[in-house]
């Protein structure tokens, strides 16, 4: 992942919560800040969004989420989640996203997640053209459409 391909970025500070008997952020968490960075790009692209789809018609689940932990953040640190989405197939779509600590930039953890469209029936079905043109717009040459491609 390049940094410079993200247009999204995000910030949060660590609470005393979020960290583990060892003084670091426990490793669930880092899940959690990657899915804040993907509601807060979606938010900014000014996708509906409720608690039960991104529209009316049709369901979006997440059916593969990677990490990769590249170093510990801390209690009280501030840290920057950069989103993108890299790529759009024929029923699902691939969010990328880095977090880095905000005072030296340093590498905490990327993260690659794929969601999937479903219909009532809880069958996948294409990613909408609205969704397609609103991301294809702000993330422009970067986003790679895979047409005919499934999950």
């Amino acid at each position: 992942m390049e940094k410079s391909q993200f247009r999204h970025v995000s910030r949060l500070r660590v609470r005393n919560y979020e960290v583990d008997w060892q003084g670091i952020v426990h490793n669930a968490n880092y899940l959690l800040y990657c899915e804040t960075g993907r509601i807060e790009y979606l938010k900014g692209l000014g996708v509906k969004l409720d608690l039960h789809s991104i529209t009316n018609e049709n369901r979006v689940v997440l059916v593969r989420n990677e990490i990769n932990y590249r170093a510990s953040a801390f209690f009280d640190e501030e840290l920057e989640i950069y989103t993108r989405i890299s790529a759009i197939r024929e029923t699902s779509f691939i969010f990328e996203s880095m977090i880095e600590k905000s005072a030296n930039h340093e590498l905490v953890c990327d993260n690659l997640a794929v969601h999937v469209w479903l219909d009532s029936n809880r069958e996948p079905v294409r990613v909408n053209d609205e969704f397609r043109q609103i991301v294809g717009e702000f993330e422009g040459s970067n986003l790679n459409l895979k047409r005919g491609q499934q999950r």
